[in-house]
């Protein structure tokens, strides 16, 4: 999608009859070549265009100025780590964040009706109460290691490969290897050291770290992406270590995430952080929602965002709505941005309230960036009912076992995952 899409349909019938003249022996190599210069001058001017002082006030990139710009939340809900009922909700938190990827990666990007049609096709439900029966181009290969048949109910025997889950697992890495204290240039030394690929604004920083570009600026050199949803999607690790501390949760987010983002891109990873982390303190997930917005600033794009979903929730019962609402606010946005999946995220959360399988069956029939957007429900419905309120046909699949394509660490197990974050997260409450 694009604000400017009939410019984009200029171009591709440019093209066609560029290459037909071509083919017949006419010059127009020339004039194209003209053209692509006044382009590449025109995109150098968009992409060193500054905002204007009142708009970066309203938006800063300053953790400090954020903060300033909050509205009144409780910051802190556990004053110490409370090991039993930790071990309960990060399980459901990882657990309901696996099946929501798992269950919407083979029909990322989708838009819901064709979903539907799948649905039908195969004889199952629609929104989805289980993993896909079966699914199209069933061998066509994501991330380099798992074919799309892993993900279906008839194949699944673990966690099959996803950036939502490998960024979660690789959050647990930067944890373990530099503490609770890590900074942005750690974040930077780890996605050299762990990311063999990446996509959108993170295979930008990552390029531009590889090329010798500082931390400080590899979010800012050739990232048109860097309000997309890259940032949000790695949020779990931080909610996970500073469970009952929304505040805390944040700023670590904020530190990954000025890695490859700004503005509205920082912003969706600080939040749903920040709901994570209130998920591990409160029964109700909405309420999570609601304290996780106290810690963006108030003047903000995301924050008016979230705030209309929330507003509008109780009038938003099923996928169907959700899809026309979002469309309609955000004609011409790309359907990979944080904003309108963040809306989706909202309803997913809303409508599922504390059955997870209502929750991610919901948001991936949404369509939009559904793995991510259930992925995301998954963990903060997970939180929040724990474990043993997730149905097993959701888990059982996975033999305890989930796989990255982190560097040297291509296994995991989902049991030593949850034990790890506990220690990740009492040396945080510890220290902090």
């Amino acid at each position: 999608m694009s604000y400017f899409e009939e410019l984009g349909e200029q171009v591709r019938a440019l093209l066609l009859w560029a290459d037909l003249r071509h083919e017949q022996g006419m010059a127009a190599r020339g004039r194209i070549a003209e053209l692509t210069a006044r382009v590449r001058a025109l995109r150098r001017q968009l992409e060193g265009a500054r905002r204007s002082a009142a708009a970066e006030a309203r938006e800063p990139n300053d953790l400090q100025a954020i903060r300033a710009l909050r509205t009144p939340g409780p910051r802190r809900i556990w004053d110490k780590f409370r090991a039993a009922e930790y071990a309960r909700r990060v399980r459901g938190a990882f657990l309901g964040r696996a099946a929501g990827c798992t269950l919407g990666a083979p029909v990322e990007g989708w838009p819901p009706q064709r979903m539907e049609m799948l649905a039908r096709h195969l004889g199952a439900k629609f929104p989805p109460a289980g993993y896909w029966p079966d699914i199209d181009e069933p061998y066509a290969v994501r991330y380099g290691r798992d074919a799309k048949i892993n993900y279906t109910a008839k194949t699944i025997r673990y966690v099959p490969v996803d950036d939502d889950i490998t960024y979660t697992l690789l959050g647990l890495l930067i944890l373990e290897d530099y503490g609770p204290g890590f900074t942005t240039a750690d974040v930077a030394e780890a996605w050299v050291k762990y990311l063999p690929m990446a996509c959108t604004a993170e295979r930008v920083a990552l390029a531009n770290l590889r090329s010798g570009l500082s931390w400080k600026r590899a979010a800012m050199r050739d990232n048109p992406y860097m309000e997309w949803i890259g940032a949000d999607i790695r949020s779990d690790p931080w909610g996970y270590a500073c469970p009952g501390r929304p505040e805390m949760a944040a700023e670590m987010a904020y530190r990954d995430a000025y890695i490859s983002h700004r503005y509205n891109g920082i912003y969706g990873e600080m939040y749903f952080s920040a709901v994570i982390a209130a998920a591990f303190a409160v029964d109700d997930p909405v309420e999570a929602l609601r304290i996780g917005l106290t810690e963006i600033p108030r003047t903000c794009r995301l924050y008016e965002d979230v705030r209309w979903a929330l507003k509008v929730a109780a009038h938003v019962t099923d996928h169907v709505k959700a899809n026309q609402l979002v469309r309609k606010r955000f004609g011409g946005m790309s359907t990979v941005h944080t904003n309108n999946n963040a809306c989706l995220t909202v309803w997913g959360v809303s409508i599922g309230r504390r059955s997870l399988s209502r929750a991610i069956g919901t948001t991936v029939a949404m369509g939009f960036d559904c793995d991510c957007t259930a992925a995301t429900v998954g963990s903060i419905v997970g939180a929040a009912i724990g474990a043993e309120n997730i149905p097993a046909h959701w888990y059982r699949p996975f033999r305890n076992r989930c796989r990255s394509y982190i560097n040297a660490h291509p296994w995991f197990t989902i049991t030593d995952v949850c034990r790890r974050f506990a220690r990740a997260a009492r040396a945080a409450l510890e220290a902090g």
